[in-house]
């Protein structure tokens, strides 16, 4: 489960936060101080609960919560609140579920426990990826099917760098052979991110201000395992890395020469 806490008084929010984690442990939780970074947050990741404090500054956890819910419908907003006014406007949004401060564990697990949108279970297994042989990325055992061949490329180049931040250039220059295809990119990039998001693992990609990576953490995959000298990986090895991608020789001459030096 996916939890974020917005309150833009800090001790408010240290409280609230402490308790979710003390409720939901397995949980992973993160604080905002101010609207606008948990907007951003709530629309490059996914998100299953957001306790909002409905009095802040910058803006109110009202015209939060609508915001949030056009960018994931599904979401669970659970108002935190001193004053009961507001269990209108709550009532009217539809949400989850309304806490009146001061916030105690019981009532953030009554909440947690009767969430408007249950919240399916994910897989805890990591994304899986095959690199020996030609490259395939799967989730809970199945194939990813990436809507363009481009976006599957763009993925495969960004486990090959293994963590490494790639601009959008040497992206370009890699998979379109250094013409410039911005279109494109942004395009295939997307596509990317959507396809790894309808599966709930599109935190695996990292994105900064023009650059694209991936956590290595994050992903169960047999190049990564190689590197850390995993024999079932050195065992898996036979010959092959990437083989629909051109690119991808000199990572697959790399492996070869340690392979041979191995034997």
């Amino acid at each position: 489960m996916k939890i974020i806490a917005v309150d833009d008084e800090k001790l408010a929010l240290e409280s609230i936060l402490n308790i979710i984690r003390r409720v939901r442990p397995s949980a992973a939780v993160t604080g905002f101080q101010d609207a606008l970074s948990a907007l951003d947050f709530v629309a490059k990741h996914s998100c299953d609960v957001a306790f909002l404090d409905i009095e802040m500054r910058e803006m109110n956890g009202v015209t939060l919560a609508k915001k949030m819910k056009s960018l994931n419908p599904k979401i669970n907003i659970i108002f935190t609140t001193g004053y009961a006014e507001y269990r209108k406007d709550a009532f009217e949004l539809h949400a989850s579920g309304y806490v009146e401060k001061p916030v105690t564990p019981e009532r953030v697990l009554e909440e947690l426990a009767e969430l408007r949108h249950p919240v399916i279970s994910r897989n805890a297994a990591k994304l899986r990826v095959k690199t020996f042989g030609n490259f395939e990325v799967y989730a809970d055992g199945k194939p990813l099917d990436f809507r363009y061949s481009k976006s599957k490329e763009m993925f495969a180049y960004l486990i090959d760098r293994n963590g490494a931040l790639c601009s959008n250039g040497e992206i370009m220059s890699v998979l379109w052979e250094d013409e410039d295809h911005i279109s494109y990119m942004k395009n295939s990039r997307a596509d990317m991110i959507n396809t790894l998001k309808k599966c709930g693992h599109e935190d695996v990609v990292v994105r900064q201000w023009g650059r694209l990576g991936i956590d290595p953490e994050k992903i169960e995959c047999d190049y990564f395992a190689w590197n850390k000298g995993d024999v079932r990986a050195i065992n898996a090895y036979r010959g092959e890395y990437m083989n629909q991608y051109s690119w991808a020789e000199i990572t697959h001459a790399s492996l070869q020469t340690s392979f041979e030096e191995q034997k």
